[in-house]
C-alpha cells in the first residue's frame, strides 16, 4: 500500500481549515462560490453581482468551512453545513436537497421526514478553487475561480487531498455537533472518488437533472469510520482538533441551530 503520510503531513502544514465566524470571512466563501456556480458554471444568478457573491437563504443558519492555502492566503475551497431549521420560514425549514429534490427521495428508511431531527444534516455547495484543482483522468475535479497565482508542481502534489479535506471537515464538524448522518446531493463520480478514501455513501434517491445529473447520498456515522482509510484517521483527527477549537472559541457564534457540543 502506497504511503500517504508524507503527502498528508505536508497537506497538513500547507493548509489551514477554518469556521467562516465572520462577515469578511463569510464573504470569501460567497466570492468562491460565485466564481464558480455563477461565473464558471452559470449554476446560479448571483446575489450580489456588484460585489460578485453568491449566497442564498440557508447561509443565514448554515455553518461555513473554507480551506486556506498557508502561503498565499487564498481561499483554496469551501463548503456547508444545513441543520434543519422547523422553526424557519418554508422553504428553509428543510435541508436544501429536500426543497428540490424531495420527490426523489425514495429511501424507506434514510429521509430526513423519517429521522429524527437531531440527528442529521446537509453537506452541501462544495467548491474548490480552479487554480487548485487537480486532473482526474483528463477531467478536472466535479463540482468544483481563476487566480493569477503560481504553484510549483510540488505544492500542487498536495492539491489532490482537497476534496477529502473538505468531506473530513464537513464530516468532522457534523461530528462535533453529535451528528450522526449526513446527506449530500452529488453527482455520481464525487461518491465514487470519495470511496477511493474508503467513504462509502448510501444512494437514497433518484437521479434528478439538477445543475446535471446528481442524486442524494448519506452516510452514517458507522460507515464514515468503519470504513475511513485509515492512513487518512490523522488528517481527521487534525481537522477535527482545529475545528474543535474555533466552535469553543469565545468569539465564536452559532447560527440558529440546535448545537450539542
Amino acid at each position: 500500500m502506497l504511503d500517504l503520510q508524507p503527502l498528508l503531513t505536508r497537506f497538513m502544514n500547507e493548509f489551514k481549515f477554518v469556521i467562516a465566524s465572520d462577515d469578511s470571512q463569510k464573504r470569501r466563501v460567497y466570492r468562491l462560490r460565485h466564481d464558480i456556480y455563477c461565473a464558471e458554471l452559470n449554476y446560479e444568478p448571483p446575489k450580489d453581482p456588484v460585489n460578485r457573491l453568491e449566497y442564498d437563504g440557508y447561509d443565514e443558519r448554515a455553518i461555513h468551512c473554507l480551506i486556506e492555502h498557508r502561503r498565499t492566503g487564498v481561499t483554496a475551497a469551501c463548503t456547508r453545513l444545513v441543520l434543519p431549521q422547523p422553526e424557519a420560514e418554508p422553504p428553509f425549514d428543510r435541508l436544501p436537497m429536500e426543497s428540490y429534490g424531495g420527490r426523489s427521495l425514495t429511501h424507506a428508511e434514510l429521509h430526513p421526514q423519517r429521522l429524527p431531527l437531531a440527528d442529521y444534516y446537509e453537506i452541501s455547495r462544495l467548491a474548490i478553487a480552479r487554480a487548485f484543482r487537480t486532473r482526474l483522468h483528463g477531467k478536472e475535479v466535479p463540482g468544483i475561480c481563476d487566480t493569477p497565482l503560481e504553484f510549483t508542481d510540488h505544492e500542487r502534489e498536495t492539491f489532490s487531498l482537497l476534496v477529502s479535506g473538505l468531506f473530513i471537515s464537513g464530516y468532522a464538524l457534523g461530528r462535533l455537533l453529535d451528528k450522526s448522518i449526513a446527506f449530500a446531493m452529488m453527482e455520481p463520480r464525487l461518491p465514487r472518488l470519495l470511496s477511493m478514501s474508503g467513504f462509502h455513501f448510501t444512494k437514497v434517491g433518484d437521479t434528478i437533472d439538477f445543475h446535471g445529473r446528481r442524486s442524494a447520498y448519506c452516510i452514517t456515522r458507522e460507515q464514515a469510520e468503519s470504513g475511513m482509510n485509515r492512513q487518512l484517521v490523522p488528517l481527521y483527527e487534525h481537522i477535527r482538533d482545529q475545528l474543535a477549537e474555533q466552535l469553543t472559541s469565545p468569539s465564536w457564534h452559532s447560527p440558529r441551530a440546535a448545537m450539542k457540543l
